[in-house]
C-alpha cells in the first residue's frame, strides 16, 4: 500500500483547487508547495550529505531577482526567471562553493550564513541593478486567479521530489551519505568528496533559486530584506525540514505543513511582536529533544506514545 502514497497524494493535489476553496486557502496552498521544495532542495546538501547550509537565502534571493531584473531591466517577461534562475544560481552556487565547501562543520555554516548577508547587502547597494531598499515590482501581473499558480509550483514540487528520489537511489546518493558519515573515510576509498559536496551544493541552489523565481513571479514584489532573510528564509527552510524530518523524502512536506499553518497563526494574532520568534525556538527544542529525527523520521516513537504501534505477543 505504501508504494501507492505518492500516487494517491499527487491525485489530492491535482483536484485541490477545483473543490472550490477560497483565494485564502489556495494562497496557504501555493506556499506550502514551494516551501516544500526548499525544504527537499536543503534536505539534499544538509540531510543527506551533511553539509548544513545557515545561507539558502542567498540562492533564494538570486533566483527572485533573476526574474526581477529581467523584468525591469529587459522587459522581458519575468517567468523566463525561472529557467534562466537555473543557469544564474548554479554559476553563483558553484562559486560559492569553491570558498565555502573547504570548511566543515560550524565553520561552513557561518560560511554560508555570511554568503547570504554579503547577497543581502550587495542588493541594497547595487541600486542600478537592483533598485536597492525600494525593491522591484511587477506592474501587472499575468494571472488574477490562484489556480494558475498553484499548478506551476505543483509541477515544481512534484519534478523536485522525483529528483531527489532518483538522486538518493542512485551511487550520487551512496556517496552523499558517505560524506555525510564520515568525510575522511569517504576520502580513503577514493571518493572524491569536494567534487560530490559541490554537485550537492549546486542542484540544492538550482531548485531553491527557480523557488525563489516563482516568489517573484507570485508575490508579485521583491526587496532584499525580504528574499535574502536570514530568518525568514534560511532560519524557516532549517526548521520546516527539521520538524518533518532530516534526510526523509516526505519530511519537507510535513514539515512545510506545520511551520506554514504555524506562521499563519502566528500573524493572524498580530500582537505577538517578536515573541512568535520565541514560539519557533521552543518548537526546535521539543523536536531536538523529543524527535531528533523530525516527525517523519521519529513517526513509529509518535505511534507508541498514542498507542498506535503493534504489540507483540
Amino acid at each position: 500500500m505504501k508504494k501507492f502514497y505518492p500516487l494517491i497524494t499527487l491525485a489530492v493535489l491535482l483536484v485541490l483547487p477545483l473543490l472550490g476553496f477560497s483565494t485564502y486557502v489556495m494562497h496557504i496552498f501555493i506556499l506550502l508547495l514551494m516551501w516544500a521544495t526548499i525544504g527537499m532542495s536543503w534536505n539534499l546538501l544538509s540531510g543527506y550529505c551533511g553539509q548544513v547550509s545557515f545561507g539558502h537565502a542567498a540562492f533564494f534571493g538570486i533566483g527572485a531577482y533573476t526574474a526581477g531584473i529581467l523584468y525591469s531591466k529587459a522587459g522581458a517577461s519575468p517567468w523566463l526567471g525561472l529557467p534562466l534562475s537555473v543557469l544564474v544560481v548554479g554559476v553563483f552556487a558553484f562559486i560559492i562553493g569553491l570558498i565555502v565547501l573547504r570548511l566543515r562543520g560550524p565553520f561552513f555554516a557561518l560560511a554560508t550564513l555570511a554568503s547570504g548577508e554579503v547577497f543581502r547587502v550587495s542588493a541594497e547597494n547595487m541600486e542600478w541593478l537592483t533598485n536597492g531598499t525600494l525593491g522591484i515590482m511587477l506592474q501587472k501581473r499575468l494571472w488574477v486567479s490562484k489556480e494558475p499558480y498553484y499548478y506551476i509550483i505543483l509541477v515544481i514540487a512534484v519534478a523536485t521530489f522525483l529528483l531527489m528520489k532518483y538522486l538518493i537511489g542512485s551511487k550520487l546518493g551512496y556517496f552523499f551519505v558517505a560524506i555525510r558519515e564520515d568525510q575522511d573515510a569517504a576520502d580513503s576509498l577514493g571518493i572524491n568528496t569536494t567534487l560530490y559536496k559541490t554537485i550537492a551544493l549546486v542542484v540544492s541552489g538550482m531548485i531553491t533559486g527557480v523557488a525563489g523565481a516563482f516568489y517573484m513571479n507570485y508575490m508579485g514584489y521583491i526587496d532584499p530584506h525580504i528574499v535574502f532573510a536570514l530568518h525568514d528564509v534560511s532560519i524557516i527552510t532549517i526548521m520546516i525540514v527539521m520538524v518533518g524530518g532530516v534526510a526523509t523524502q516526505w519530511g519537507p512536506f510535513v514539515g512545510a505543513v506545520i511551520m506554514v499553518m504555524l506562521q499563519e497563526a502566528v500573524r493572524s494574532i498580530g500582537s505577538l511582536g517578536a515573541l512568535h520568534q520565541a514560539i519557533f525556538g521552543l518548537l526546535l527544542i521539543f523536536i531536538i529533544i523529543f524527535l531528533p529525527n523530525g516527525i517523519v523520521g521519529d513517526f513509529g516513537k509518535i505511534k507508541r506514545f498514542f498507542g498506535l504501534g503493534r504489540v507483540r505477543a
